[in-house]
């Protein structure tokens, strides 16, 4: 456990709340991790983890992820996810419940969705207690699709970074998974005429159709990583790009949905230096959330979330080309890119010379604009501004009492790990 609380102090997260509620058989874990932006946005994960470190380790991690995702994706929202210790066969209305109401009490600063083995009819049972959740049916719906054509997107642009051209016939695609998004993605990887190879562990009917009506090859997950390959496309389970499987690869480059692909950043310097190609996993999988965020902070248009998805494609060719420039590794790449958005420098990346002179010029005349403006307004532009500022976390212990439920929070900077600055919550039975 402490490894994992380490994490947290390392990543800065602002909120871990620990979720507890025997008659509902419900232990969770949400992690916040940014609200700079906005609210925080991720999906609930059901999963039956070995142990609670386990649990913590991959909430960590996932909700930094959403961090630079949502970043990344230029979406008015902060990070977060909510990982529930379970198999799918405990699934219960009142355990949705129970976690609808843990969103609910924290007030509004993390909108929760479908994410690995929950679906909309489970959010449905988590609208019974909260209305801080975004795909839901008949709005935007399953993210799935969404993540999915992202992700073929991204293929794409890969695609032509290795060949000239991002027709995918003839394309070699060893695919890992065939969940929700695994499985649509290998349809549209076998309509675009690939030559797919596929691996799952659990998914037998996804696969019996991959196999027979899309003239897939299966074969063994480990001996996925040994196919040679044009692309390697990880879409099940993180941190499968480790130092065990790194060796054995065979592929050009790697491009697929899952979050947290690398087990680390050594991980990716190592690809560079091997001259594989990596579609950094939040961005290339940012279509889900892209279309979560339309339902949540704005009014739905599913045209525009399909071109915003369809941007995609341009910014992992636009990744890739500046690490085979720089040789710096499209994991840190990335991840700069979103660490500048969240810290407001959005015009970093435009980088063309002339597009800079006209907006130096558009600004020196927003300047002047702005302070005609302060001149006649002062004092009342003064707390329109202050009235203004990121959404935070507001609700701490006062939270809306819940029955047999109980919440351990940890604030950002752990006493323990901090020196002091700051705090874990006593619990709390509500």
């Amino acid at each position: 456990m402490s490894t994992s609380l380490n994490l947290i102090s390392e990543y800065q997260h602002e909120r871990v709340l620990f979720v507890n509620n025997e008659n509902a058989g419900l232990h969770a874990i949400i992690a916040v991790h940014n609200t700079k932006l906005g609210p925080a946005v991720g999906g609930c994960r059901l999963y039956p983890y070995d142990n609670i470190d386990s649990a913590l380790f991959d909430v960590l991690r996932l909700s930094r992820g959403m961090s630079f995702k949502n970043a990344a994706a230029g979406l008015p929202c902060g990070g977060a996810k909510g990982v529930i210790m379970a198999s799918p066969q405990q699934k219960s209305e009142a355990l949705f419940e129970a976690f609808g109401e843990a969103v609910e009490s924290l007030g509004g600063c993390y909108f929760t969705a479908e994410d690995v083995n929950t679906t909309t009819d489970d959010m449905n049972q988590v609208l019974h207690k909260t209305s801080y959740v975004v795909g839901r049916e008949g709005i935007s719906g399953d993210p799935s699709p969404f993540t999915a054509y992202g992700t073929f997107c991204g293929i794409k642009a890969i695609a032509r970074k290795l060949n000239g051209t991002d027709d995918l016939h003839g394309v070699k695609i060893a695919l890992q998974g065939l969940g929700h998004v695994g499985f649509t993605l290998c349809k549209m990887l076998h309509d675009a005429g690939a030559e797919l190879t596929v691996s799952t562990h659990s998914n037998r009917k996804n696969m019996k159709v991959a196999t027979e009506e899309w003239g897939a090859r299966e074969v063994s997950d480990e001996d996925l990583y040994k196919v040679e390959c044009d692309i390697l496309s990880p879409n099940a389970l993180g941190a499968t790009i480790n130092h065990t499987t790194i060796p054995m690869l065979r592929c050009r480059a790697i491009a697929g949905a899952a979050n947290n692909q690398l087990l680390d950043d050594e991980c990716g310097q190592i690809l560079r230096n091997k001259g594989i190609f990596y579609a950094p996993d939040f961005i290339i999988n940012a279509g889900g959330v892209i279309n979560a965020a339309q339902e949540a902070f704005t009014t739905y248009d599913k045209e525009k979330v399909m071109k915003q998805v369809e941007n995609i494609y341009n910014t992992v060719a636009s990744i890739v080309d500046e690490a085979e420039a720089t040789g710096v590794p499209e994991s840190v790449i990335a991840v700069r890119r979103a660490e500048r958005r969240s810290n407001g420098e959005t015009a970093t990346e435009m980088n063309d010379l002339g597009l800079g002179v006209t907006l130096m010029a558009i600004g020196m005349v927003t300047v002047f604009a702005i302070l005609l403006i302060v001149i006649f307004c002062g004092e009342m532009m003064i707390k329109a501004v202050n009235g203004l500022g990121s959404h935070k976390c507001e609700n701490e212990a006062g939270s809306k009492p819940v029955d047999n439920q109980t919440y351990i929070v940890i604030e950002a900077a752990v006493a323990e790990l901090t020196g002091g600055r700051g705090k874990i919550e006593s619990i709390e039975k509500l």
